[in-house]
């Protein structure tokens, strides 16, 4: 390993550790901004087990490794001597982080669509910790209530805007990716993640699904879904199955377009495996709260 890679994976854990002792679950990740460790379940031969979340008690389960536990995680960055980040898990206790990503890729002013949903929706954006992108895009945390679960979504606030819920993570500040470092924003960097506005927090939550539709309304938005992941490019393609997922387990009929986004998903290129996980995961973000 170069030196260079040497000294980034010793920052890297180094500002892991100190996020632990903040109560932020942590992860190794790799330039690219990935899980630094690869499933150990990737050459399972059926792939229709169910998806195993760290029960196995080996290293590679992506974010549900992530832990405070200051050996543990010097282990997963032992395992990982590639790792140049490190990914804060979101929705865990204590702070049940929530990440609204400010995107510039898309040539969409994110800044400006958030001020407008502020205004719209009479919140205000509190202080707290901001981490800049090296593509010059922001990154805000903010803590939610124990009992929400904030869903993961591309897009779907406002285009640009996409939010880190429950299964998801944000790449930590001091992390070196491909494109640069991940930094915090001059004097934010020893706050704590702000609660989330009540109105921002509804607009983050899906709506309680309607408890009828009609098969023909369901039949037309279901074959825009299933086009939706049909039309995913490579990079794309679990994002637009979740998002698609999401949007027809909130109008309730998820279940019956199931096997349509699975066989579209399939088509893409995902695995069966890879399909049916995100699809459970969809499932369970939009399950209608009691």
């Amino acid at each position: 390993m170069a030196t260079t890679d040497r000294k980034a994976t010793t920052l890297a854990l180094a500002h892991a550790l100190s996020a632990a002792e903040r109560g932020l679950a942590v992860i190794p990740l790799s330039r690219t901004k990935l899980p630094a460790l690869r499933s150990p379940h990737r050459d399972d031969p059926d792939p229709t087990a169910p998806v195993c979340h760290g029960a196995c008690g080996r290293f590679g389960h992506g974010v549900y490794d992530a832990t405070t536990d200051p050996r543990r995680i010097r282990e997963l960055f032992a395992a990982a001597p590639w790792a140049t980040g490190y990914g804060i898990a979101c929705g865990l206790h204590p702070h049940h982080l929530i990440g609204i990503d400010l995107d510039t890729k898309s040539g969409t002013d994110s800044s400006a669509a958030l001020r407008e949903l502020a205004l719209r929706h009479l919140f205000t954006i509190p202080a707290t910790v901001v981490v800049l992108t090296p593509s010059g895009g922001r990154h805000l945390w903010l803590s939610g209530p124990p009992d929400v679960v904030v869903p993961n979504s591309a897009s779907r606030l406002a285009p640009g805007i996409d939010v880190r819920g429950a299964g998801g993570y944000l790449v930590g500040p001091g992390s070196r990716t491909d494109h640069g470092v991940y930094s915090t924003a001059p004097g934010t960097a020893r706050l704590p993640p702000a609660p989330c506005p009540p109105a921002l927090l509804r607009l983050l939550t899906p709506p309680p699904r309607p408890r009828h539709t009609t098969p023909s309304s369901a039949g037309r938005h279901g074959q825009g879904l299933v086009q939706f992941v049909l039309a995913a490019h490579e990079g794309q393609r679990n994002t637009r199955l979740f998002w698609a997922a999401c949007r027809a387990y909130e109008n309730g009929f998820g279940p019956d377009l199931a096997p349509a986004l699975l066989d579209a998903a399939i088509r893409t290129g995902l695995t069966p495996r890879e399909a049916r996980s995100t699809l459970a995961s969809a499932a369970r973000m939009t399950a209608q709260r009691p």
